[in-house]
Parts: structure tokens; C-alpha cells; sequence
């Protein structure tokens, strides 16, 4: 599926979940439920990765704001979040209230700004949802706009999880024309986009492995309380760096 299929299949999610549940249930359905705890996981796993106040990170498919809202009182960098539905860029904007930070439509498959201007570059649950030739093109690019050093992270599903593999049953059980696609990638073609993009996977990290640790409660919607501890993140992580 290409990414013009996933605009329109995405951007009719929206609409349906707008016109179900009104504008604030739907802001936390449509990227999936527990806006508030997957935004405090997000933010707490950059932060075991090395985000610092003065950072500037770039979140693509950044939905309705659930990490950008963790970080408006934290980061004194720069925050640019790229999506690709108006409505969902709007509430982020509107919730954070930070002037400084920059909200827009993401033009295709590429990131539009500077080379070497970023510190972080976040694809939190988006090449999930992307064919990999247009997942390779986004870190193609962004692989131009991080700076030496910085890092690329990216959340995928693997076959090899058995977790992720009853997502896959779900989704194939799932009979809708327009479902957003759920795509998987392996090492492999990980370890083989990082060779070809001249950069290196420093870090893999099963979806279903603790691996950093949160700093606060994490409240759930069903009623479900995380007490500060080493998590796993649910996908599985990747981090690039050149």
C-alpha cells in the first residue's frame, strides 16, 4: 500500500471516529486508545535513549499530540510534528500550546527540513502501517536531516513476537476494505536498510523484553496502574545512528 492509500484510509478513520465519539474520545481512538500512557512509554523511552531538555526532535506521524504533550514542559528544543490528518495536527497543536513548535501536513515520504538538524527522528507505530519501499524512503530521508550522532528510532511489528503474531491473526480476521495496513519487518531487512543507508542499528529490542524503566505511574483506560518499573514497549524498537 502505498502512502497516498494509508492518507486516505487513515484520514477516513478520523472522520469515522469524529462523527462516533466526538472530537476528544476520538483523538485518543484513532491513535490507538491510552493517549495519555503511550505518550508517558514514548517519552520515557527517548529519555533511556538520551533526549536532553535542549534537544530538537522531529516525531513523525506525531497523531494527536499523546508524545508532543509529554514533552511540552520537559524539552526547551524544538518539537516539529509531522502527520498526515488535519484534524489530529490541530488538537496537537491546540493541546501543547507551545508556540515555538512547529505542527504540519507531511508532504509524502519525506521530512521538510535541514540536513543534520535534528538530534531525534520518531516513527512511533507508523512504518507499522507503511508498504517497507515507502518506509525505506522515509529513513532515506531521514538519514539526510539527523545530525552525526543523533539517533533514529522506530517502533515495527515481527512475526517472531507472539504477541505481534496475534495482532497479524487479528488483522487478517479483520474483513474491511479500508483498514489501515499492518505491515511487519524483520532483522533482516532492517539490518540490510541500515547497511544500504550507511548507518547502524546500534539497538533492537523485542517488543515483548523490558527494556527502559518509567519514571512515573502510568494510568491505563481500563482502569490499570503502572507503577514505576522496567517496561517492555509493546512493538518492537529500533535505533539508528551514523
Amino acid at each position: 500500500m502505498k502512502a497516498r492509500d494509508f492518507v486516505r484510509k487513515y484520514s477516513k478513520q478520523t472522520q469515522d471516529m469524529i462523527q462516533s465519539y466526538g472530537v476528544e474520545q476520538a483523538m485518543s481512538k484513532t491513535v490507538g486508545g491510552n493517549f495519555e500512557a503511550i505518550g508517558i512509554y514514548e517519552h520515557c523511552l527517548l529519555m533511556h535513549h538520551g533526549l536532553r531538555k535542549d534537544h530538537r526532535i522531529i516525531d513523525v506521524g506525531c497523531g494527536s499530540g499523546r508524545l508532543a504533550v509529554q514533552l511540552k514542559d520537559y524539552l526547551t528544543g524544538q518539537f516539529i510534528g509531522i502527520d498526515v490528518v488535519p484534524e489530529l495536527l490541530e488538537y496537537a497543536k491546540k493541546l501543547c500550546g507551545r508556540e515555538d513548535w512547529k505542527f504540519y501536513i507531511g508532504p509524502g515520504l519525506a521530512i521538510p527540513e535541514p540536513e543534520q538538524s535534528a538530534d531525534f527522528i520518531s516513527f512511533f507505530s507508523v512504518f507499522t502501517h507503511l508498504s517497507h519501499e515507502d518506509s525505506y524512503k522515509y529513513l532515506q530521508d531521514a538519514c539526510r536531516v539527523i545530525k552525526p550522532g543523533g539517533k533514529i528510532i522506530f517502533s515495527f511489528v515481527d512475526f517472531t513476537i507472539p504477541d505481534h503474531w496475534s495482532s497479524f491473526e487479528s488483522y487478517i480476521a479483520y474483513d474491511n476494505p479500508d483498514k489501515v495496513l499492518l505491515e511487519f519487518i524483520s532483522r533482516d531487512a532492517i539490518q540490510a536498510w541500515a547497511d544500504h543507508l550507511h548507518v547502524s542499528a546500534v539497538e533492537i529490542h523485542d517488543g515483548d523484553k523490558p527494556y527502559f524503566t518509567l519514571d512515573r505511574p502510568v494510568h491505563w483506560d481500563n482502569g490499570a496502574v503502572t507503577s514505576p518499573t522496567t517496561v517492555s514497549f509493546g512493538q518492537s524498537v529500533c535505533v539508528l545512528t551514523k
